[in-house]
Order: C-alpha cells, then structure tokens, then sequence
C-alpha cells in the first residue's frame, strides 16, 4: 500500500514537473487540440470517402483464406494494448506527450493517404464489429468499408509498440500488432498491402514524432 502511494506521488511530481516547462505544455495541449478537431472531422471525411469510388485489387493472400468473423479477439487484443498505453501515459508525461503526438500525426497521416488512394473494399468483406471504434464513424452501428489505405487497426497497434518503452510492454505490443494485421485479412477488412504499408509508414511517423516530441 506504501509503495503504491509512493509511485502514485511519483507519478504526480513527474506531472507537475513537466505540466511547468512551457514547451512540455504548449505541444501537448496542440497536439490534443488538433486531434479533437480531427475526431470530430471523421465522420464527414468518412461519409465522402464512402460514397467515392475506388480501385479493386487482385489479392492472391487473400483469395487464399477463406472469410472469417474474428471481431472479438481483434477488439478484445486492441482494446487491453490500448488500455495498457493509456495507464503508461498517466505514469509518465514523456510518453503521453510521445503517444498523442504520434498518434494525432498518424491521423493526419491516414487521412491524407486514404484520400489519395481510392480503393474499393475486398471480396468477402465481413463487417467488424467494434463498438468504440465505429463512435469515429458517426454511431456504434457505422462500419467504412474504404478506409483501407494503409490499415488504422494496424497501424495503431505497432504505433503503441515502438512508443512503448518496458520490454515486457514493447514484446506484447508487438506480438498483439502481428496478432491484429492477421486478423484483419482473416476478416478481409484489408488488403494485404494495406496491412503491410502500415508498417511502413507508422515507423517514419513515430520517428519524426519523436524528434518533434522533445521538451
């Protein structure tokens, strides 16, 4: 019970500590600013994206495995990662700073390159099921079937992963990342180039994240 107290003390120093430097303060507040105008934005740039169309693509891994529901282990495996990232960014400013910046980029990221490749959804498409994620969408029935270029679900999980920074944190991020773009094709939600691109591109996002997250 000490100990707990005495991290809980920790934690809050470490906040008031960083809440002080005026340039900790200035890029978490536009960087949580900005991804709240972000949100709000999504439903209508998903309601556009939808309605557009796009390419079909021949995709011989996925016409190699057959359709299948697999909506509550891909949201139970998020959602527990998620959570564990959320208690590390009450723990320590650093990261909370690490994790909303490149987190809002990937946003900004994702929007830009979903809006510059159109593709149609895959054969086989089976709506996932993820009652918080489909809140961006417009409502908890709201499912985009178009926002595939590069893979959110992805590209998220691995973003967690290189922010991470306990090994024990980074090797179940990862394993959970390799967990989540299996799933994904398993459903056909994705191409698989959506998933690998996701990859990609999240690691040049966290890095310039990181340089520009310094205080």
């Amino acid at each position: 019970m000490q100990e707990k107290a005495r991290k809980q003390l920790t934690y809050q120093s470490d906040w008031q500590e960083a809440w002080g430097n005026l340039v900790f303060r200035r890029k978490i507040i536009t960087s949580a600013v900005v991804l709240i105008i972000l949100v709000f934005s999504l439903p209508s740039f998903f309601h556009y994206i939808e309605k557009r169309e796009g390419a079909y693509l021949h995709d011989l891994i996925l016409q190699a495995i057959p359709a299948v529901d697999v909506s509550l282990p891909t949201f139970l495996i998020i959602w527990t990662i998620s959570g564990l990232v959320i208690v590390r960014m009450i723990q320590n400013p650093g990261f909370a700073l690490l994790m909303l910046s490149s987190f809002t980029l990937l946003c900004i990221a994702r929007m830009v390159s979903i809006t510059m490749v159109p593709l149609d959804p895959p054969d086989g498409l089976i709506r996932l099921n993820d009652p918080l994620t489909s809140m961006v969408y417009g409502g908890k029935d709201k499912f985009m079937t178009k926002d595939l270029f590069f893979s959110g679900h992805t590209s998220n999980m691995f973003l967690m992963c290189l922010c991470l920074t306990k090994k024990t944190d980074k090797y179940l991020a990862f394993i959970a990342t390799i967990a989540v773009g299996i799933l994904v094709l398993v459903q056909h939600v994705h191409y698989t180039i959506d998933v690998l691109a996701a990859f990609f591109f999240t690691y040049i996002i966290y890095r310039v994240s990181k340089k520009s997250s310094t205080y």
